[in-house]
């Protein structure tokens, strides 16, 4: 049921068009299956997304800056989700490879993440996992588990739709926000 809300709130405002990456070295060489992208990727189109791309790449940063950068360009979606990468192995390069490409930073994300992943596990606290913009292109790393991955996912889900709003120019509040604007403190 709160998927369907959240789908009719993205379908309201704009369908958001997002890539989903998979950053993962065993998964790039079919050594191991990919669970998180496919799983990402149901429960975006559950909150209403379009997912027009999903890949895997390898645990390699100038691979992973390349790809990300190509996607932002290209302009073919508003959001990119990667997912793995985020952990504290000598190959997790993936939020050293966000900072390197995106313009601003939004650590809010990650804190949120990590926040929420925290009520269920004390190892939510070893994610890197970062957000930030290129362009007009939300960034957003998730853990490579694909349980972690949905917990982060649905942590922050419904803010992507506004960061997209504001990236593409349409900075205007709604009654409610002017409203409390406006209220003396």
């Amino acid at each position: 049921m709160a998927a369907q809300g959240a789908e009719e709130r993205v379908e309201q405002a704009v369908r958001l068009r997002a890539a989903v990456l998979t950053i993962s070295d065993r998964c790039l060489a079919r050594t191991q299956a990919d669970a998180s992208g496919p799983a990402v990727a149901a429960r975006l189109a559950e909150h209403g997304y379009d997912v027009v791309r999903r890949e895997v790449l390898g645990d390699e940063r100038a691979a992973i800056e390349a790809r990300l950068r190509e996607l932002a360009e290209e302009g073919g979606c508003d959001v990119i989700f990667t997912t793995g990468g985020t952990g504290v192995a000598a190959r997790d390069v993936t939020p050293e490879a966000t900072r390197a490409v995106v313009e601003r930073e939004i650590p809010g994300l990650g804190e949120l993440m990590r926040a929420e992943g925290l009520k269920k596990t004390r190892r939510a606290a070893l994610s890197r996992a970062t957000a930030g913009t290129l362009g007009r292109t939300l960034i957003v790393n998730l853990p490579g588990s694909p349980k972690g991955a949905l917990e982060s996912l649905d942590a922050i889900v419904e803010l992507a739709p506004h960061i997209v709003e504001l990236l593409q120019g349409r900075t205007a509040h709604g009654p409610d926000e002017e409203r409390a604007a406006q209220q003396p403190e």
